[in-house]
């Protein structure tokens, strides 16, 4: 059972190619499910579309949804198409978009953290100048925001739970007693992390999580999905196999997927 969960498109104004054509490359590498999980809008905000090029508008909203249930349809017969979001995970908005994301059909949510202190956690100029507590500090926050995403219960899967190191590789140096923690919380709160393959694009240039922290996933028995968090076709399901063969060497027995948010465990 071959599938990738975390797909982007056009919409998000910073990946190429329709929802369409992410389904035809899950089928030409043979995947059985392919789950379509773009950027959400920024429901927090008053603005329509405030970050053009980083999340779609709010009015592309309900038109995203309608083509991926539609595709669903088109498609049943050749591969299962699942309807995911990438959600922002805001503590102070979190109720906004529960509200939202209730009228719709989601197969999964996948929460991820992708800015503390109002800065992008890909922005690696915020590590200049910050003395080694205060570079612990913002590690701390980071986890402790991705606590709060695992019990808020709006999320089946957590998305890139170590990709503050994608543009700051020395992020992973950075000593922190707040990941252990983190990891068990996300082991008691049921959901899944996914093993994200776009790191291998960044700076980092390897997967998130580490093996480091799956290793330490597996012993707070903390589930695990696949992602290529692809924003162009040709990287579904990258490294699919490669990951596959880790997780069987660490010592993770089956992974798991989504339909009608219901868990799904597929053996490795």
């Amino acid at each position: 059972m071959k599938f990738d969960l975390h797909t982007h498109h056009f919409r998000c104004g910073h990946a190429e190619g329709n929802i369409s054509d992410y389904i035809e490359a899950a089928i030409s590498v043979g995947l059985h499910a392919i789950g379509i999980s773009d950027h959400s809008p920024y429901f927090g905000s008053k603005e329509e579309h405030p970050q053009p090029a980083i999340a779609m508008a709010k009015r592309e909203f309900p038109n995203y949804v309608a083509e991926v249930l539609r595709l669903k349809e088109q498609y049943k017969d050749k591969i299962e198409v699942l309807l995911g979001v990438e959600s922002d995970f805001f503590p102070d908005f979190a109720h906004i978009y529960q509200e939202v994301y209730a009228k719709y059909p989601f197969d999964y949510i996948i929460g991820s953290v992708h800015q503390t202190n109002g800065i992008s956690i890909f922005n690696r100029n915020r590590w200049k100048k910050l003395k080694p507590a205060e570079k612990i500090a913002e590690k701390d926050t980071y986890y402790d925001l991705i606590q709060q995403s695992a019990r808020n219960g709006m999320f089946q899967i957590l998305g890139h739970i170590d990709a503050m190191k994608g543009f700051y590789p020395e992020f992973s140096d950075i000593p922190s007693n707040n990941l252990d923690e983190t990891l068990h919380v996300i082991g008691q709160c049921g959901v899944a992390i996914e093993i994200n393959t776009s790191g291998s694009t960044k700076d980092c240039g390897g997967w998130y999580p580490s093996d480091e922290i799956l290793e330490r996933a597996l012993f707070h028995q903390v589930e695990v999905t696949f992602g290529s968090d692809a924003h162009r076709p040709s990287r579904v399901a990258d490294d699919w196999e490669q990951v596959s063969q880790r997780l069987k060497e660490i010592g993770f027995k089956e992974w798991v997927y989504f339909r009608q948010k219901q868990k799904q465990i597929v053996k490795l």
